[in-house]
């Protein structure tokens, strides 16, 4: 009995809360995912957050912090107490940080225990990631500041530690966003249309770990093409310390594949001559998305007889191969991964929500994924190396380049990322410039990244602005596809194309949302995707269209051209289908009603509005209407194929179908060009509504009212365009899909 009573006093004692993770709460959450639903402010993301460098001790310090806004040259605030409280690593403005707004300047202030068993050793202070200027004091001495929104970085903080128990971190974070020069990729003070929410402050993993007085600071390894056994490793080395020894083994599970041991003798850091070492492998199994086969790698360095550091990373025998021959082989499916969620902004609530986007990148048959101006944590890209998932990675772009300091800095945070990053077996290529965004001596940078990682393709610019240099020349078209000229030397690329918008009630940012192109439901949203894809893959065979990346992955605040919504808590196409689409394996389709794309066909027509008020029936015309060859327009349209003239706002056009037979189990739909505008007609049924303009032609769904009019024998087909500016173009003709090939 004494023991049961006393039972609830110890539970309590163990189970108590400090306050300010009791009262941390997400901060006026527009929309929440069901991981940010779980975050635990006692436990936040702890998992181990360097995959590539991995020690087995080491301590997070994510949780609660204190925050204060903070001024310019404000001195920092040492040994006091913050009015504030944030869950670190959200973004500021983020709702799962528990603040929800908007900072340029901030101090961040926590305390920290050092555990006693690292009493003798060296301490490093580590921060995945702070958007955009971190300076850092620990027990009120200052240890170092650091420039860059995306990449990691660290401090030796052994010598500021003081005798006390109990340690002070301080951190002032400064963000200017779009008002600076600096890599911000889609970050903007006042989000609208394609530019998000900042993502000021600490965003990625804060964490000590201790080391010995020389440690393993990185590992560059790389392997030759797949047919060459060895892999190539060298070891990084810093600290204060000497060291004898360094041993580098390469394993397969525990077994040793290869090792070699190098002597030092009580050698500094600055006297040892480190080789690159190359390192035999029998069998290798090569790394492909289908089998993602990693080997690991060990560094051991040794001081008398003992091993004062051991690390590990992976790596795979990947090569990067493609064909500019036309015709060679299917084109690879990509899709635009942006990176951003609803309730942490640049960070994921967890990390099955992190490892999520690839698993269904994965499930949809992509080939590989396209992350988009944006660096992610290191796990993510841990995850695309076990998982099978080849990522194109984007610089992040900034406003502009013009002064010579904004070059340098980009090209110091450039340097950065491309060295942390291309340990990664998944990195299949490197992106320069987006859009022309900040882009500044093409060529010249082309040659910067390629002396940092001569093994990937590079593309200088997706987009716009090709001056000719890199691997790849990439165009985008919305909602497209289209392909850029074939060229013998580079790879053609289809950057970006689609958007098509479908809004999910109650599953947005906020009401009023947009997309290249909307769609009316699911099964609108899969049936355009699929077709789109048919031509993608009708462009690699005939105009050697080498990859295509389709835009996007999931919504992003406004944009609501996702396959998945923005809280991915839907998934809007039809999985099955679009993994097929990518594999090239579409539904049969033929020509039924032919447009005048490959021949011309003849419609009655007119440029202004018809006396008949039943113009799209089959009843008699009065005068006003010529005759004329399809397709109508202005010359140098995108896509068209101009026959008859037409520079007028408006056209209305009309021809007579003489209709056989409609198999059963077959689907009508419309095959439409238009420029802007239009409407069509079955025997005056409405049969489309068609917004905006297209680039080509596009199938559409036809309405069902339509549809059930075509009935074998004589009917009309009728179309109405206006246009306001820009090209213009009209042609319209109905195709037969046998549904029984799905």
């Amino acid at each position: 009995m004494r023991i049961a009573a006393a039972l609830p006093f110890v539970l309590a004692a163990c189970t108590a809360v400090d306050p300010d993770v009791a009262a941390w709460k997400p901060a006026n959450p527009r929309l929440m995912t069901a991981w940010g639903r779980e975050v635990d402010p006692a436990n936040v993301l702890p998992e181990y957050p360097r995959p590539n460098l991995v020690r087995e001790r080491w301590q997070s310090l994510n949780g609660i912090w204190q925050l204060a806004e903070a001024r310019p040259n404000e001195q920092p605030p040492l040994a006091t107490e913050l009015s504030e409280r944030i869950l670190v690593p959200f973004p500021i403005e983020s709702a799962l940080s528990g603040v929800g707004r908007s900072m340029e300047r901030a101090w961040y202030r926590r305390t920290f225990d050092v555990p006693d068993s690292w009493r003798d050793e060296r301490v490093l202070l580590n921060f995945g990631a702070v958007d955009w200027e971190a300076r850092v004091w620990v027990d009120g001495k200052f240890v170092g500041e650091h420039r860059g929104g995306f990449d990691a970085f660290q401090f030796d903080v052994t010598d500021a530690l003081s005798k006390d128990a109990r340690h002070e971190i301080v951190v002032g974070v400064f963000d200017p966003t779009d008002a600076g020069g600096q890599m911000r990729g889609k970050q903007v003070r006042k989000p609208e249309s394609i530019w998000y929410t900042p993502s000021t402050g600490i965003w990625q993993t804060v964490w000590i770990e201790p080391v010995a007085s020389v440690w393993v600071a990185g590992i560059d390894a790389s392997t030759a093409a797949a047919h060459v056994d060895s892999i190539h490793v060298l070891p990084k080395l810093a600290g204060p310390g000497r060291f004898d020894e360094m041993l580098v083994r390469v394993l397969d599970g525990k077994r040793v594949l290869a090792e070699s041991r190098s002597e030092f003798r009580d050698t500094a850091v600055g006297e040892a001559l480190v080789p690159t070492l190359e390192l035999g492998i029998p069998h290798v199994a090569p790394w492909t998305s289908a089998s993602p086969k990693l080997y690991d790698i060990e560094v051991r360095l040794s001081s008398h007889g003992e091993a004062s550091d051991v690390v590990r990373s992976k790596i795979g025998f990947r090569q990067v191969d493609f064909d500019t021959s036309t015709g060679s082989r299917r084109t690879l499916a990509g899709v635009l991964d942006q990176g951003y969620w609803p309730d942490g902004l640049y960070t994921a609530p967890t990390d099955a929500a992190l490892k999520s986007d690839i698993v269904l990148t994965k499930q949809l048959g992509y080939d590989f994924t396209r992350k988009h101006v944006k660096v992610e944590p290191e796990r993510w890209y841990s995850y695309c190396d076990e998982l099978g998932l080849p990522v194109w990675q984007d610089l992040p772009s900034t406003g502009e380049n013009k002064t010579p300091e904004q070059k340098a800095q980009f090209e110091l945070e450039a340097r950065r990322i491309v060295e942390q990053l291309r340990n990664h077996t998944c990195i299949a290529g490197w992106i320069v410039f987006n859009e022309g965004w900040g882009q500044y001596d093409t060529a010249r940078m082309v040659e910067f990244v390629r002396n940092l990682d001569p093994t990937r393709p590079i593309t200088n610019a997706t987009g716009w602005t090709d001056d000719g240099s890199g691997d790849v020349v990439d165009i985008h078209a919305y909602p497209g596809p289209a392909a850029p000229p074939r060229e013998a030397r580079r790879i053609s690329v289809l950057g970006e194309f689609g958007g098509l918008g479908l809004p999910i009630e109650g599953h947005t940012w906020q009401k009023e949302s947009w997309g290249y192109r909307g769609v009316a439901d699911r099964a609108e949203l899969t049936e355009r995707y699929v077709d789109m894809w048919r031509s993608v893959h009708a462009l690699g065979q005939s105009d050697g269209l080498a990859a295509a990346i389709y835009t996007q992955l999931t919504d992003v605040e406004t944009e609501c051209n996702g396959l998945a919504t923005y809280d991915r808590a839907i998934v809007k196409v039809d999985v099955a289908r679009v993994a097929a689409a990518h594999r090239g394996e579409f539904p049969k389709v033929r020509e039924f009603v032919p447009t005048s794309r490959e021949v011309a066909q003849a419609w009655s027509y007119r440029t202004d509005a018809p006396a008949e008020a039943n113009w799209t029936t089959a009843a008699a015309l009065g005068d006003g209407w010529r005759e004329g060859p399809g397709g109508f327009g202005r010359a140098g349209t995108p896509g068209a194929v101009v026959r008859s003239a037409w520079e007028t706002p408006e056209i209305w056009m009309r021809r007579t179908l003489d209709i056989l037979e409609i198999p059963a189990g077959f689907e009508l739909r419309l095959v439409v060009h238009h420029d802007e505008d239009a409407e069509v007609w079955i025997d005056g049924v409405p049969a489309a509504q068609l917004a905006g303009y297209s680039t080509s032609y596009e199938r559409v769904r036809m309405s069902a009212e339509a549809a059930k009019a075509l009935t074998p024998g004589r009917h009309v087909l009728a179309m109405h365009v206006k246009q306001t500016t820009g090209g213009q173009y009209a042609d319209v003709g109905i195709e037969i899909v046998d549904l029984r090939s799905h």
